[in-house]
């Protein structure tokens, strides 16, 4: 079994963690910004270096190239995202990009040719930060988002996608999509079960569902000093209820339901006004496609009746919708045979988080690869790993990746 050079990932992951650095020990690029096209920049010179030829398709999604000896052979894929949350961390993302670059690295290394391509592709916006909805450019590549719809989106200062593919000179021209024999993704888990479990890898088995859901709550705006409490329609006031409702149902689909409120803004808000408008979003998730449809309608449902009994008017919809996403058994197969082989602590787990690679999955067969997070802390500054583990991870992914591609003879 072949092992990657630990220190030099390790080197390359603090050199990417310069670019956005924030105060906190984070890293701050966000897609398509300066310092995403700077991430980008060094990412594209250390694949140079390795000998990779590179392209950018029209969402910017950007592909690095090793060659293999049969010219006809789909490529194996690995891949994650550069781009990071506002206050992100140093790991989440760039660890897959890197640890791909790093299997490039010890092949070279070792004189070692495969038989399929390999190609690194860097996937545009899987934040989700600064555009929404998260993941588009590997929703663009596999079909399953129009690419126009894509450049129209905005950020909150009205900079088109467009605009920035055109700023940062990631307005590629490579023909969205194309055949993928297969694709490895390597990421932090983002929670604590594997540190918890004291495992150094996680073999995932899918990803969970996730449905976001938009909503809209109304009632009157009035006077906060001359209005009596049995006459408001007070929106924040019934609102918070409706919250409750929604923490609730996490508790009725526990342990593997999971709900979040993560926005909330009130219209034309001010001190000593009744709010009449506001909005908020749910996040709900769970590893089966019915558990979650359950949930959606319960939300529906209670939140209904709670504007009722305040004389509000509620409207819910639909923003974004990932169904349960199983991974390709012989990908997974030669993730955990690897994982055997090199005698690593290792568990299966299922996704929570959304990745590029779910996406993918529904497009070409894919495997993920998971190393444990400090204190299972993610979408911080503070979030952090372990050397050794990063080692490891990108020890497995580094042999089903050539198990996959195949040793040229």
């Amino acid at each position: 079994m072949l092992k990657s050079n630990g220190e030099r990932l390790w080197a390359s992951l603090m050199a990417m963690a310069e670019i956005g650095a924030t105060t906190r020990g984070g890293s701050c690029r966000l897609a398509l910004s300066e310092d995403d096209q700077a991430g980008r920049e060094l990412f594209a010179h250390w694949c140079r270096e390795a000998g990779m030829t590179l392209s950018v398709d029209p969402i910017g999604n950007l592909f690095a190239r090793r060659p293999g000896s049969d010219p006809d052979a789909a490529p194996v894929m690995i891949g994650s995202h550069l781009d990071t949350q506002p206050e992100g961390g140093r790991f989440d993302g760039v660890y897959g990009v890197l640890a791909g670059l790093e299997v490039v690295r010890r092949l070279n290394d070792l004189h070692i040719h495969t038989r399929k391509p390999l190609d690194i592709a860097v996937w545009t916006n899987e934040e989700g930060a600064r555009f929404t909805p998260a993941m588009f450019g590997s929703a663009v590549f596999t079909g399953s988002m129009k690419l126009e719809d894509a450049l129209a989106v905005r950020d909150a200062d009205g900079v088109s996608v467009a605009q920035a593919l055109q700023r940062t000179g990631y307005a590629g021209t490579r023909p969205l999509g194309g055949a993928v024999d297969a694709y490895f993704e390597a990421h932090i888990e983002q929670g604590p079960i594997l540190e918890d479990n004291a495992k150094s890898i996680g073999v995932v088995s899918g990803g969970q569902a996730i449905r976001w859901l938009d909503v809209q709550v109304e009632g009157m705006a009035a006077h906060a000093g001359t209005t009596p409490m049995p006459l408001r329609k007070d929106a924040l006031y019934g609102a918070a209820p409706m919250i409750q409702e929604i923490e609730q149902l996490a508790c009725d689909f526990a342990p593997q339901g999971l709900t979040t409120v993560g926005e909330l803004s009130i219209a034309k808000s001010s001190r000593n006004t009744i709010p009449g408008l506001l909005r908020f979003t749910v996040d709900l998730r769970h590893p089966l496609d019915s558990a979650i449809d359950e949930m959606e309608q319960q939300v529906t449902k209670r939140l209904q009746a709670i504007a009722a009994q305040r004389g509000l008017n509620v409207s819910i919809s639909r923003h974004w919708v990932s169904p349960a996403t199983p991974f390709d058994a012989e990908c997974v197969a030669a993730v955990q045979a690897a994982v055997d082989e090199l005698g690593y602590a290792q568990q299966s787990i299922v996704s929570g988080a959304g990745h590029d690679a779910i996406l993918l999955a529904r497009y070409c067969p894919t495997a993920m690869v998971f190393i444990p997070c400090v204190g299972g802390l993610s979408h911080n500054e503070a979030e952090d790993v372990l050397p050794e583990d990063v080692r490891q991870g990108a020890d497995v992914l580094l042999n089903a990746v050539l198990a996959r591609a195949g040793r040229s003879e």
